[in-house]
C-alpha cells in the first residue's frame, strides 16, 4: 500500500494544510482528507504510515456517530458517492480517508486530557505555564508517572500548523468565555481560579 503524504487535487481549492490533514474548500463545505503523515510533538516527520489516514478517519467517524445523541458535530457525510460532483474525479483516493464537513468557527483551544505526566503537561505543572493551580495537584509527580486522575491541560491551537502553546499568561477559560469554560470545567482536575 502506498503512503499518501500530501494530496494534490488540481480542480479543488486548498483551504489549509495541517500536520496530518489537508483541507479543501468545496462550495459551502470543507473536504477533510486525512493523509498518512506522522506528527509527533508538533513536528511532521518525513515518512508516513501506509493507511494511517484511513484508520484516523474511521476512528473519527466512530466517535462522531457514537456522540451525535449528546453533541452535534460538523460531519455532513463520509460517503464519497454523496460528495459534490467536482470531487468525484478523486473518489478513489478519498475513499475511507475523507469527510465532507460544515464550515465552523474553530474553537481556539487544543483540549488535551492527560493520564500520564510528560511533555507540556509536566512543564505546565512545574512552571505554571498552563494556568493550573499547582496547590491542587500533586507536586511530587515525576516524568511519565501515571496521574491519580485525568488532568485537563489546554493549549492555544496554532493557526499556522506550527507548535501549539500552553497558555503563557492568559488562562484558557478567559479565551473561550465564561459559559464555555464552565461547561468544560467538568474535565478540569484543578479548580479554576
Amino acid at each position: 500500500m502506498p503512503v499518501l503524504l500530501q494530496t494534490e487535487f488540481a480542480d479543488l481549492q486548498v483551504y489549509a494544510r495541517g500536520k496530518v490533514r489537508d483541507l479543501y474548500a468545496v462550495g459551502e463545505y470543507l473536504l477533510l482528507v486525512a493523509t498518512d503523515r506522522i506528527s509527533a510533538f508538533d513536528h511532521v516527520l518525513g515518512s508516513g504510515i501506509p493507511g494511517k489516514g484511513k484508520v484516523l478517519s474511521q476512528l473519527s467517524l466512530f466517535w462522531f456517530d457514537l456522540l451525535i445523541p449528546i453533541v452535534p458535530n460538523h460531519l455532513i457525510t463520509a460517503d464519497v458517492a454523496a460528495y459534490p460532483q467536482e470531487v468525484q474525479p478523486f473518489a478513489e483516493e478519498l475513499d475511507g480517508r475523507s469527510m465532507l464537513v460544515a464550515k465552523a468557527q474553530m474553537f481556539p483551544v487544543e483540549c488535551v486530557v492527560r493520564g500520564y505526566l510528560s511533555g507540556f503537561g509536566l512543564e505546565g505543572l512545574s512552571g505554571d505555564r498552563s494556568g493550573l493551580r499547582r496547590s491542587n495537584c500533586r507536586a511530587a509527580l515525576r516524568e511519565s508517572e501515571r496521574l491519580p486522575e485525568p488532568l485537563f491541560t489546554p493549549a492555544s491551537k496554532s493557526q499556522d500548523g506550527e507548535h501549539d502553546e500552553i497558555f503563557p499568561s492568559l488562562p484558557w477559560w478567559e479565551r473561550v468565555g465564561k459559559s464555555t469554560a464552565e461547561t468544560t470545567s467538568r474535565l478540569e482536575s484543578c479548580d479554576l481560579q
